[in-house]
């Protein structure tokens, strides 16, 4: 393994540490509710979120059309599993279920 390669590993993997690390650490509760810093914490889930399903859906883009068909129903289950029960687990665990039936029972 080149060592470049293995140096931007590990400081990617102890900048993801310190990321999820340090605000467990730090009191936050003193940061006002409508202050920069707040509202981009706040943001930082929603984009991790839609940058994971940009970096699954883009593959997808250029698969057979019964893969796209199965990826479609799993987002199709997630979002309606997300509109009825209002869970992020609930949906994400409905559409895995989904996409995977999909594909088990060789419906698309």
């Amino acid at each position: 393994m080149r060592f470049d390669v293995l140096e931007l590993a590990l400081i990617a993997g102890v900048l993801t540490y310190l990321w999820r690390y340090l605000p467990l650490r730090v009191n936050l509760s003193d940061l006002p509710p409508g202050g920069p810093l707040s509202r981009f914490l706040a943001s930082t889930g929603p984009a991790a979120i839609a940058t994971l399903f940009v970096a699954e859906m883009l593959p997808v883009l250029h698969a057979t059309l019964p893969q796209q068909s199965r990826a479609l129903l799993g987002v199709l289950g997630v979002l309606l599993a997300y509109a009825w029960r209002k869970s992020v687990v609930f949906a994400t665990l409905a559409g895995a279920v989904v996409c995977g039936a999909a594909a088990g029972l060789g419906l698309a």
